[in-house]
């Protein structure tokens, strides 16, 4: 059917004045967006694009499944034919009608295999583990915060998070909601599945959601980024309370230029205002995403209502988000203020050993340490503090990106991980779909006196990230703070040959006296801390003295070529240093 303009019969009447009587009647471009018209190509691409993310990991689960559970094996083979049948529907249907359903169709075909993914792994990680035992603790009265539980960390898989002062943390970090939807689970479950059930339930749930309240052609778009590419689901499986932080400001996110328009928050913008204080009472990335919304909401509101009422419908929407987050937290507060507060604040200060693909690695990986790995952390506090001072001053050309520019300082601190970055990237997808730059046409922007030209600002922007690059290129640039010379005592253990012990000969080149703690690392990761055999517990300032450290077993085996290589680390955590030395290769050691 033709999208044309039709009275009485279907006959287009319309008077010709002017017109020469010979000349044809005037024709309407075809309208491309009618509701009849078929699909766009991009459409299209997106749906298969969608469709191919779902195979990736979908061989591992059926291998996985085969051995353990045929029926999730049946229904992952299933599946595979469903991937199959709308990759062809995705590229033959002729109207959008149809595309739409297959996109449907794409979504069903993830949750199925995400369920089925999670029916065959929901042991948890550390995250899980320790959400599943705060659970347990606030079914039966206990503490939640403070309490150190070492023994969850003896489980095969269950990761432990080393710190910079040579111990560990066995202590549930995270505010305690993901943990208070979990409790009545494992009333019934008694174990860490009833820790992953929460963030998987919720990622499913958000991810169909995303797709209802995103434009049609987006769709698949978002079943593909939270459901496919085997990431997040797999965040979801080891219990991650981002996840459910993640569902949470979703709905806070879709369409967040629109909350409060007219200077009333209405009952969508107190919802939006509660999933947001919900996500910052269920995990800690949602904290650095609040300030960024609520500069863009103040600045959008103000450029339409002025500076009164948008002041008090941003102070209504946060009031709303600050109440959800209380009365999340309230409990707890009360129970126990400052072991609550050290809690929760925990990610924050506790100086974890590095981790990451962020600027830290320089020091970490590609030099012999640093004495100044604090103002990494400076750095990215810095760059969070500048980018929010860019986002108001220029909201109307970053407001589009308001929902990626807080994850960037994470790339600056010393815990740098791909986790904080990946997990939010729903987000990212929500408001490139839902918040175009015309929202942001008539936004509030403070005046800057001589400041109209666009290099002037480029410069002023470029002047507020500054300090957080100069604090990187001290840190980078900084020198070991220990000259560490190595003896290792190497022995054969059957095939594997490894190190039993290492005799160091420490100097501390700095006026500070440290505390050094040993390890080893061979590639990204480090190991558990060595033993001090022998050798003074604090090395003081300009002072050498002899180490004797032993690996943890008495036996760590070593890289036999040259790549990538052993090294031995130390450690101190005030102030955060670290330096590297090469192991020899074993193999070069024993000939």
């Amino acid at each position: 059917m033709t999208d044309t303009h039709r009275g009485g019969m279907g006959v287009d009447i319309r008077r010709r004045t002017g017109t020469h009587l010979a000349a044809p009647p005037p024709t309407r471009a075809p309208v491309l967006d009618a509701p009849d018209s078929g699909p766009r190509q991009w459409h299209r691409g997106m749906t298969l694009m969608a469709t191919i993310s779902l195979f990736i990991g979908t061989r591992a689960a059926w291998t996985t499944a085969m051995a353990s559970s045929p029926p999730v094996a049946a229904v992952i083979s299933v599946c595979y034919a469903a991937i199959l049948g709308c990759a062809v529907l995705g590229l033959l249907v002729r109207t959008r009608r149809s595309l739409v359903r297959v996109d449907a169709a794409v979504l069903v075909t993830a949750v199925a295999l995400v369920t089925c993914g999670y029916l065959l792994d929901h042991a948890g990680s550390d995250e899980g583990v320790l959400t599943a035992q705060a659970a347990s603790q606030i079914l039966h009265g206990h503490p939640v915060y403070g309490q150190s539980w070492p023994w969850l960390f003896t489980t095969h898989g269950v990761g432990i998070t080393k710190t910079m002062s040579g111990g560990a943390d066995y202590t549930y970090g995270y505010p305690p909601l993901t943990a208070l939807l979990a409790a009545p689970l494992y009333a019934v479950l008694h174990s860490t599945a009833a820790a992953t059930l929460v963030p998987t339930v919720a990622l499913l749930a958000s991810s169909v959601l995303l797709w209802f309240l995103l434009p049609a052609p987006w769709r698949s778009a978002a079943t593909a980024v939270c459901l496919g590419f085997g990431l997040l689901p797999h965040y979801a499986y080891a219990g991650y309370p981002a996840i459910t932080a993640l569902a949470l400001l979703v709905p806070a996110v879709v369409r967040w230029p629109g909350t409060g328009e007219g200077g009333r928050l209405g009952p969508a913008g107190v919802l939006r205002a509660a999933c947001l204080g919900a996500a910052c009472a269920a995990q800690q990335l949602a904290w650095f995403l609040a300030p960024f919304l609520l500069i863009g909401l103040y600045a959008v509101r103000r450029g339409e209502l002025g500076p009164r009422r948008a002041l008090a419908v941003t102070a209504r929407y946060t009031a709303t988000a600050a109440l959800t987050w209380a009365a999340a937290n309230a409990y707890f507060a009360v129970q126990e203020f400052p072991a609550w507060l050290h809690g929760i604040l925990l990610p924050l200060e506790q100086k974890a050993i590095l981790h990451g693909q962020g600027v830290m690695g320089i020091s970490y990986y590609f030099t012999a340490g640093s004495s100044r790995l604090d103002y990494y952390s400076y750095g990215s506090q810095l760059l969070l503090l500048g980018l929010l001072a860019v986002t108001l001053l220029f909201v109307r050309r970053l407001g589009p990106a308001l929902t990626v520019l807080p994850w960037v300082p994470f790339y600056l601190a010393t815990r740098s991980q791909d986790g904080y970055f990946l997990m939010m990237t729903p987000l990212w997808l929500a408001a490139a779909a839902t918040v175009p730059a015309a929202a942001f046409a008539t936004a509030w922007q403070p005046r800057l006196p001589r400041l109209t030209g666009r290099r002037a600002k480029a410069v002023l922007a470029a002047g507020l990230l500054v300090p957080a690059l100069g604090c990187v290129v001290i840190a980078a640039a900084s020198p070991p703070p220990l000259r560490m010379s190595l003896a290792p005592h190497f022995a054969r253990h059957g095939s594997r040959v490894g190190v039993t012990l290492i005799d160091v000969r420490a100097v501390n080149t700095t006026g500070t006296a440290l505390s050094p703690h040993f390890a080893s690392r061979t590639g990204q990761g480090a190991s558990d801390w060595w033993t001090i055999a022998s050798g003074p517990t604090v090395l003081a300032a300009h002072a050498s003295a002899d180490y004797r450290v032993r690996p943890e077993g008495g036996f760590r085996v070593m890289s036999g070529g040259q790549a990538p290589g052993s090294y031995l680390i130390a450690v101190t955590g005030t102030p955060m240093t670290i330096t590297s030395a090469r192991i020899p290769a074993a193999a070069s050691a024993l000939r």
